[in-house]
């Protein structure tokens, strides 16, 4: 792997130059999922409010949940929807990573064309679909009358998560020209982060001897870090600065391990 590559400034000089190309992917991605269906895009604003609906029955009323944050005054299906918003971006972008070149058999064939940029797509309109959620809790927030001006950090916060899960796509969709099951174990993986992830339960909940586990896993540690900022608390600065760095690397690594691998993608596939 050559050392420009492993430059985050290359990488994002690599990048930058087809912003428009990757823009019209990304508009492209969105707007065929949601085509033929009845309310069309109009599910990327629906979607985010049944879930929220339903959050609010179950665990406001059904389980009648509490979480220490609560002493800030907001429910507690609100505070799951906030770590969902986070755990969601990665999910969808790490899940959809495995076809994001394979599913593209044309382009790998065109030695003009920037594959780097393919597994950027997922992430894209993971944004797309995380931004309408972060309305809808806006909006509940403010219905909750829990609006705090810490929720204007939110995006800078997530910064870790969506360079983690930049860097495990390209990981992911490199294998994932070789390797077809990838597309089977990846969605299991991230199943098994959203319960071993502080997503539906707080990190205080966690055993005390599991919890140094779970102090260094960058995706909790953001996840709690968001929680913090829409809930008004203090935001722990220094994890969330270990978990960037951690990411950063992974990151780089994966943009190095696609483009060690891009020349043998035409004979894969």
């Amino acid at each position: 792997m050559s050392a420009i590559v492993l430059n985050p400034f290359r990488i994002f000089s690599d990048i930058w130059p087809h912003r428009y190309l990757l823009g019209q992917l990304i508009k492209r991605d969105v707007l065929l999922r949601y085509r033929g269906a009845m309310f069309g895009v109009l599910w990327i604003f629906l979607s985010p409010l049944f879930m929220l609906a339903i959050f609010a029955f179950v665990f406001g009323q059904v389980f009648q949940t509490r979480w220490p944050q609560q002493d800030s005054g907001l429910p507690f299906w609100l505070l799951l929807y906030s770590g969902l918003i986070t755990f969601n971006i990665f999910a969808e972008t790490v899940s959809r990573a495995p076809a994001s070149v394979r599913g593209y058999p044309s382009f790998v064939k065109k030695i003009i064309f920037p594959l780097h940029i393919l597994p950027l797509v997922p992430l894209g309109a993971a944004l797309v679909h995380g931004a309408f959620n972060l309305l809808i809790m806006l909006a509940a927030l403010a219905w909750a009358k829990g609006l705090h001006w810490q929720i204007l950090l939110l995006p800078f916060l997530l910064l870790p998560v969506l360079l983690l899960a930049l860097g495990l796509s390209w990981f992911v969709a490199a294998w994932g020209v070789f390797i077809k099951d990838m597309s089977q174990i990846i969605p299991m993986f991230v199943q098994m982060l959203l319960f071993l992830s502080p997503v539906l339960y707080p990190m205080s909940a966690v055993p005390k001897m599991l919890q140094p586990l779970y102090q260094y896993n960058p995706l909790g540690i953001v996840i709690e870090t968001s929680r913090a900022a829409v809930t008004g608390q203090a935001v722990e600065w220094s994890a969330w600065a270990m978990a960037l760095a951690f990411c950063l690397v992974a990151s780089i690594l994966g943009y190095a391990f696609f483009q060690h691998s891009r020349e043998e993608f035409a004979d894969a596939l």
